[in-house]
């Protein structure tokens, strides 16, 4: 019988190779039209999950890396640590990425990664996470869970072009910016 309930459980080495294929396939799936199609298409899964593979041998400090399994097969993906401010890290905690199969969106799969990060961070006073600001979809998906944006803004250049991301939080004493 195949077991339909969804799985939250941390990532192994075996499901890098998945992960990649989720986080890749999730970039040029949300960000379409928000970043350099040129730079979309140029994105590897081989490469992504060879460099993957490396940082989950070495052990990132303080990252935990979960994934959403439902009958056997990883759906979606989140990583989440100390919260990064510059090269600073604070008592504060970091969602650094969530992301779904573009098939298992909707499916609860995202909310169920969410929820488990927000429960191991709960020792953390705020949770933080930087998105495109042009992503309505995530911030909806982010506003609904109780995260606001706080009104820091920062822009990264992807192929010479400006790409600004937008960062929310979660917390003690948050209020909207």
């Amino acid at each position: 019988m195949n077991d339909d309930r969804l799985h939250i459980r941390p990532m192994t080495l075996d499901d890098c190779d998945r992960v990649s294929e989720i986080r890749i396939r999730g970039w040029q799936y949300a960000y379409r039209g928000l970043m350099p199609q040129p730079f979309l298409d140029g994105l590897s899964v081989e490469r992504d999950a060879e460099r993957r593979r490396g940082r989950f041998r070495d052990g990132e400090d303080g990252v935990t890396d979960l994934v959403a399994e439902r009958g056997g097969e990883i759906v979606g993906w989140a990583a989440h640590g100390p919260y990064r401010d510059g090269e600073v890290r604070t008592g504060d905690a970091e969602l650094y990425a969530i992301y779904l199969d573009p098939a298992h969106l909707g499916s609860g799969a995202g909310r169920a990664l969410l929820e488990t990060v927000l429960d191991q961070c709960a020792g953390h006073a705020r949770v933080y996470l930087w998105v495109l600001k042009g992503n309505a979809r995530a911030r909806r998906f982010y506003e609904i869970a109780g995260f606001r944006a706080d009104g820091a803004e920062e822009a990264y250049e992807v192929d010479g072009v400006p790409v600004p991301e937008v960062r929310y939080v979660r917390g003690r004493g948050v209020t909207a910016a």
